[in-house]
């Protein structure tokens, strides 16, 4: 067969393979590049042996400077294991991120940070997406799955003060951005008024040191991925503050049918064990911003302990903890919600 030439490389292998067009490039370049078709059935294992696909692969992300920080957390994760890969990072605001003034519960919810990304991976104008698992709806599109869970960066909450200050001025509302961090910090200053603060991590701090509020809550996570761990004045144990379901937990989302092999670079078992309790939990009790709901897991030998809490109405807080074999995660999130539903 004639040699074929592409930007001075040599091919030197074509023929159709699992009915699609593929080709080989010189060996020197050791890459597989698709010409028409499908991958073939074995590409795991030709990815395994070092030979990568010649492809952009773009990563959407939410506009605001957390968001891009974690995106190229994990383009940098996964291009250490496979530098060959070029990554692309596709920026764009959503409908959560332009509404905010009112709180999230009014206007329709999680899902409101991840619309116009979920429409992006559908129409292909993007490859993956990458969340804080906390901010996800419960349950994803059609065809769109969470595909891998990052290590988990510290889950817990903090307190940030104004600027220049060290101690809370009771005059003051305390601020927060969830239900569940509401009803718990009722619970811990009751002394304190709590309200509602919308918008990213910095734009909230700005409103701190305007004098709006007395203090912030703020997951440790994404003030150190902001270099802000500085500002962090306490930091509240589960016991006091039982995080969000997946706090910490970077979750990457991509197409359903498609081969991502590179993913291998990001997913923790640990993680995806303890996001498929709490998840499952929260699932199960139909929460997310619309009821308190908080759930957080940690590995006990060959076990998961998962603590939940639930605010079904107004005056109501129920709490508990169970545990199960690190594979029945999912079933010990839907056992511990039944069990929370028992007590009320």
């Amino acid at each position: 067969m004639p040699a074929m030439h592409r930007k001075n490389a040599i091919f030197i292998f074509l023929r159709w393979w699992n009915g699609g067009l593929w080709c080989w490039d010189s060996p020197r370049a050791g890459r597989i590049i698709t010409l028409c078709g499908r991958r073939p059935k074995n590409f795991e294992n030709i990815w395994g042996n070092g030979w990568l696909m010649e492809q952009v692969i773009r990563v959407g992300s939410r506009e605001s400077a957390l968001a891009v920080i974690q995106s190229r957390l994990v383009m940098g994760w996964i291009q250490e294991r496979f530098p060959q890969l070029k990554l692309e990072l596709v920026t764009m605001k959503t409908t959560g991120d332009k509404i905010q003034n009112r709180p999230l519960h009014l206007v329709g919810g999680k899902g409101l940070f991840v619309k116009e990304l979920d429409q992006a991976l559908a129409h292909r104008e993007i490859d993956l997406s990458v969340h804080s698992l906390k901010d996800m709806p419960m349950e994803q599109p059609e065809g769109l799955p969470i595909l891998a869970y990052s290590r988990r960066e510290d889950p817990r909450d903090a307190l940030v003060l104004p600027a220049g200050m060290n101690t809370l001025d009771p005059t003051k509302p305390l601020g927060c951005s969830s239900a569940r961090r509401a009803v718990q910090l009722r619970q811990l200053f009751p002394q304190m008024q709590v309200e509602s603060v919308r918008g990213n991590v910095l734009t909230r701090l700005n409103k701190l040191d305007a004098g709006g509020y007395s203090g912030l809550v703020l997951a440790c996570a994404g003030l150190r991925r902001l270099g802000l761990e500085g500002r962090i004045h306490r930091i509240f144990s589960p016991q006091e503050l039982l995080p969000a379901a997946g706090q910490g937990i970077l979750a990457v989302q991509g197409r359903a049918g498609e081969a991502h092999p590179y993913l291998e670079a990001v997913e923790d078992p640990l993680a995806r064990a303890a996001a498929l309790a709490e998840r499952a939990f929260v699932r199960t009790l139909d929460g997310g911003c619309f009821a308190p709901v908080a759930a957080y897991a940690q590995r006990e030998g060959n076990h998961l302990a998962l603590s939940g809490l639930w605010s079904p109405r107004e005056g109501v807080v129920v709490r508990d903890t169970q545990r199960a074999p690190l594979e029945q995660a999912a079933q010990l999130g839907i056992r511990l919600a039944e069990r929370l539903r028992e007590q009320i």
